[in-house]
């Protein structure tokens, strides 16, 4: 008898045969037998890992790689992949997002199959937002929405979707870790496609703004500080330059901002007063604006002597101090108020 001394090299599935296998493991997690199901599940799941990365043995195939991303679609595990997202285990979840990012950026052919799949159902974006509110599972949808909102046509879906809202709501949620994961997607959505942003914003000006008012006085001290900081680099970046002109010359604003200066925190000071400034400083302020300003001269006169200001920035927060001061005072003399 002959024997040999090499093991058997292990076979690989197909990447056909891998998806059905990740399709029917995954869709028997509704099934009695969960536990066994699960445990099939997140072996296929760590397979398919191997074969899109690569196994430290073996490099990843770029053509095995096109061809699952083909089979994830036509076989409809993208959709289960966030559906059976909270039954799965933690090394599960984390395989499958690091496989959804890599899927999504696969290019096969002339388009992106991942991408243009999740177009035809743009619920799986919706059930991602939701998600935010099972501890379990939020940081792992937040990477997930993360990548999905690199492609305009899917960020421009959640901007106008009715989920966009949420949001809201869960930059101020008691878990720490889940509110900053929510506060980054928030701020991708606003900052990574110009076009998308400029234009829904000039359609829902008024009712983002009344959205975010409640974040700028919210008790939270971290969603005020986040949402003060944010607003100051979202607004003053050129590609705002419109929105910035509109929101600087409402009163509501400008008392908002008046009221941050008064705040307990150094640091929510500055930034409001890094807003306050551009109120200050438009060269075609409203009559409404003069006023507010010129009435409350006294009291704003104070508190910008006593602005706080870092060792780094002493010199440049100091001139622009003065000059809004200056600014102040001549709007506060009677003859110049009514210009």
């Amino acid at each position: 008898m002959a024997f040999s001394f090499f093991k058997p090299s292990k076979a690989r599935s197909s990447p056909s045969d891998l998806v059905k296998a990740i399709r029917e493991s995954l869709l028997a997690l509704d099934t009695k037998t969960v536990a066994k199901a699960r445990e099939e599940a997140e072996k296929n799941i760590l397979s398919m890992r191997q074969m899109l990365t690569g196994d430290g043995e073996a490099e990843p195939n770029q053509e095995q790689i096109s061809q699952i991303a083909l089979e994830i679609c036509k076989e409809g595990v993208l959709s289960l992949f966030v559906h059976k997202l909270p039954s799965l285990g933690w090394d599960a979840r984390k395989d499958i997002v690091h496989c959804w990012c890599i899927l999504l950026r696969q290019q096969v052919g002339s388009g992106y199959c991942c991408v243009e799949y999740i177009e035809n159902h743009l619920e799986l974006l919706d059930f991602l937002v939701v998600c935010y509110n099972n501890k379990e599972i939020a940081l792992n949808c937040g990477n997930m929405l993360r990548e999905c909102i690199k492609y305009p046509t899917l960020a421009k879906y959640l901007l106008e979707s009715t989920s966009f809202e949420l949001f809201f709501k869960y930059v101020e949620l008691p878990n720490f870790d889940i509110a900053s994961d929510a506060l980054a997607t928030f701020k991708d959505l606003l900052t990574k496609h110009e076009t998308a942003v400029s234009q829904f914003l000039s359609s829902h000006y008024e009712q983002f703004f009344e959205l975010y008012e409640k974040l700028l006085t919210s008790t939270n001290y971290v969603t005020r500080r986040q949402s003060l900081k944010f607003l100051s680099e979202f607004l003053l970046e050129t590609p705002n330059s419109q929105i910035m002109k509109r929101y600087i010359i409402e009163v509501r604003y400008l008392k908002i901002m008046m009221a941050l200066l008064k705040d307990s925190s150094k640091n929510i000071q500055i930034c409001a007063f890094h807003i306050f400034k551009v109120f200050v400083a438009n060269p075609n302020k409203p009559r409404e604006i003069i006023e507010v300003l010129a009435n409350n001269h006294a009291e704003l006169l104070m508190l910008l002597h006593c602005l706080p200001t870092s060792r780094s920035e002493d010199e440049q927060l100091e001139e622009e101090r003065d000059l809004v001061i200056k600014e102040i005072e001549s709007l506060s003399h009677p003859s110049q108020a009514a210009i």
